[in-house]
């Protein structure tokens, strides 16, 4: 195991699964960090050891609960200033508040924006993420954004089941996601075909065409970055299945999860859902069918590279 001076890994309460996983990658420990809620809510923040001087990583998804979450990270990082921290960097594998990411419509927020500022003002020097739903939120902070992609994770699982290319489709779930969709067939071979998705209000969209094929008998491999209430998704697989693909599976980086997810999920015509782990996947969310690959390697050897000043771009492809 490599030792690395001055760096230390403290993880939140989001997701101390992937934090320890990152921590043994590293061949590191965790930094004892004490976190616990006051009896009215509000958190309280206590580091159990020195890290003045240190390059300090925080390991913290933002959702959900995306409000208790983010203001953890707030807390955490404004701790570590004041604790006289040489860099903390924000690894924040899943970003929430990425959805608002400009003004579509009168009277409403920008609130990746916000989010920005908030981390950036509360002291963080870097962020590292991954897959954000829009890439342009690199551009809301006044600081080094490292954005990860975990395409290459998701692939990796799919390539494993060696499924023939002449069989192979790759079905993009709406017009947004060609260029993901496109990366994917890159990696993994196929060809391509892309669903016309409609969206008709914030949580109604409504997907008929299917542009491309045919695709009738073959097995077609649908990505997204991430999987919320999985209307879009399962729209999309149920398109695919009306215009006969013999089997179906489904990638997503982050795995949301939330509201009538989980039953549209095992309603669907899915043969495999495959996530990664930027987020845990709680008991009461289990499918049968569900199965998740890890980022920590990815995330661990960002955090390596960042310490050591060396070259992460080639992390980003």
């Amino acid at each position: 195991m490599r030792m690395y001076d001055h760096l230390t890994l403290i993880s939140g309460r989001a997701h101390r699964a992937l934090a320890q996983e990152i921590a043994d990658y590293l061949g590191l420990t965790l930094g004892p960090c004490g976190i616990s809620n006051f009896p009215d809510g509000e958190i309280f923040v206590q580091l159990e050891h020195n890290i003045r001087g240190r390059d300090v990583f925080l390991i913290q998804p933002t959702g959900p609960n995306a409000q208790e979450n983010l203001m953890e990270l707030l807390i955490l990082i404004d701790a570590c200033v004041r604790a006289s921290a040489e860099r903390i960097t924000a690894v924040i594998p899943y970003f929430g508040y990425a959805r608002q990411d400009r003004k579509d419509a009168g009277r409403v927020p920008i609130t990746s924006k916000l989010v920005a500022n908030l981390l950036t003002k509360a002291g963080a020097n870097r962020i590292l993420c991954v897959d954000l739903h829009a890439a342009q939120i690199q551009g809301f902070f006044d600081c080094p954004v490292d954005h990860l992609y975990a395409s290459k994770t998701l692939d990796g699982y799919f390539q494993s089941l060696k499924i023939p290319k002449d069989r192979l489709v790759i079905i993009s779930p709406d017009e947004g996601s060609i260029k993901r969709s496109l990366q994917h067939q890159e990696n993994i071979g196929g060809s391509l075909a892309i669903v016309d998705k409609r969206r008709y209000s914030a949580t109604e969209t409504k997907q008929a065409n299917l542009i491309g094929g045919p695709i009738d008998g073959k097995i077609a491999l649908l990505f997204d970055d991430m999987i919320t209430t999985a209307g879009s998704i399962v729209g999309a697989v149920n398109v695919a299945k009306a215009h006969g693909a013999s089997e179906i599976y489904v990638g997503a980086t982050h795995a949301v999860l939330c509201g009538p997810a989980v039953g549209r999920l095992r309603e669907a015509p899915i043969k495999e859902i495959v996530v990664t782990n930027t987020l845990p996947i709680l008991g009461d969310k289990l499918l049968p069918n569900l199965r998740q690959v890890t980022v920590a390697p990815l995330l661990g050897e960002a955090i390596r590279r960042i310490h050591r000043n060396e070259s992460v771009s080639g992390l980003f492809d």
